[in-house]
């Protein structure tokens, strides 16, 4: 069965019957004609048609569940230790003030009921009582930290959910692009060893952004579950706190020690950036929802 070609130019035309219309706009071709046209183009081929993929779906930022946390600064907390294991019972705390958090559970439920968990007390520990025991400026402050309760540090919790979001993709879809960003620590977790090598060990220490600018360094290595919807002033006013920051000379010593194996010097480098006022999570708890409820927000 033949192939009809529609207006061929003049020099790539068969030859053809003398008798033939010389106005012919159409030509039959055979399979031998068809070798020949292709070795006549060359590499010449018509481009293929363009394809469009659709773009991938937004994260689903929507606010599920609203949390709060009151912050405190206790003055007479490493003077006065008759306060046991519970820094919420300070005589003379200081309100710094309180935090609300919009968690995005559409997107990571488990990370986001497990910090409700936390916040409320219903995984077998809380959040309340606790230190905020590093503050990096300019980029976030963490808390959370697991430990001793005399310490400041947070009960190990029973409670709580394994988290497998902490090895899915779209955990760490979110980026840390601005002030106010809640994220779970996973490359800034500072729980001891022995905490971590507990079987039944649950990772609930959390970092909240404070601007001014980004935190690209944080960015696909902990899982972004919120924002702050109030009190970015009181993010303001923590980021203000002034914390311990070792002179150049120690920093220089504590890495030879550190190159040299000297286990010393992680120790010495878990006092860095703490905070020199005793700031502490006086309260938290869960909150209700807007009516209607908050629309999405992305970080």
């Amino acid at each position: 069965m033949g192939i009809s070609a529609t207006l061929l130019p003049s020099s790539l035309l068969l030859p053809h019957h003398p008798k033939q219309n010389a106005t012919a706009t159409h030509l039959h071709l055979t399979r031998r004609s068809l070798l020949f046209l292709s070795t006549t183009l060359g590499g010449f081929s018509l481009p293929a048609p363009l394809s469009y993929s659709s773009p991938s779906p937004s994260p689903d930022t929507t606010i599920t569940d609203r949390v709060f946390l009151d912050l405190s600064i206790c003055p007479t907390y490493f003077v006065n230790r008759t306060l046991g294991d519970d820094l919420a019972l300070c005589a003379d705390a200081e309100p710094v003030g309180r935090l609300v958090l919009g968690l995005y559970g559409n997107l990571v439920p488990i990370t986001v009921s497990n910090f409700k968990a936390m916040c409320t007390g219903s995984s077998g520990s809380s959040y309340k009582g606790t230190l905020v025991q590093k503050i990096f400026p300019g980029q976030f402050f963490l808390a959370g930290r697991q430990g001793r309760r005399d310490k400041g540090e947070v009960k190990p919790p029973t409670k709580l959910v394994r988290n497998t979001e902490t090895v899915e993709s779209k955990a760490f879809l979110l980026e840390h692009s601005r002030p106010g960003t809640l994220s779970l620590c996973l490359s800034e977790n500072d729980d001891d060893n022995d905490v971590k090598l507990d079987p039944d060990y649950h990772n609930v220490e959390f970092l909240i952004t404070t601007g001014p600018g980004p935190c690209p360094q944080l960015d696909s290595k902990n899982i972004v579950f919120g924002t702050v919807v109030e009190g970015m002033d009181v993010v303001g006013r923590i980021a203000g706190i002034p914390t311990y920051k070792p002179s150049e000379r120690i920093r220089q010593y504590n890495g030879i020690a550190e190159f040299l194996g000297d286990g010393r010097a992680k120790n010495a480098r878990a006092i860095w950036n703490k905070p020199l006022n005793t700031l502490y999570i006086s309260d938290c708890g869960q909150l209700k929802l807007p009516t209607p409820p908050l629309s999405p927000t992305l970080p």
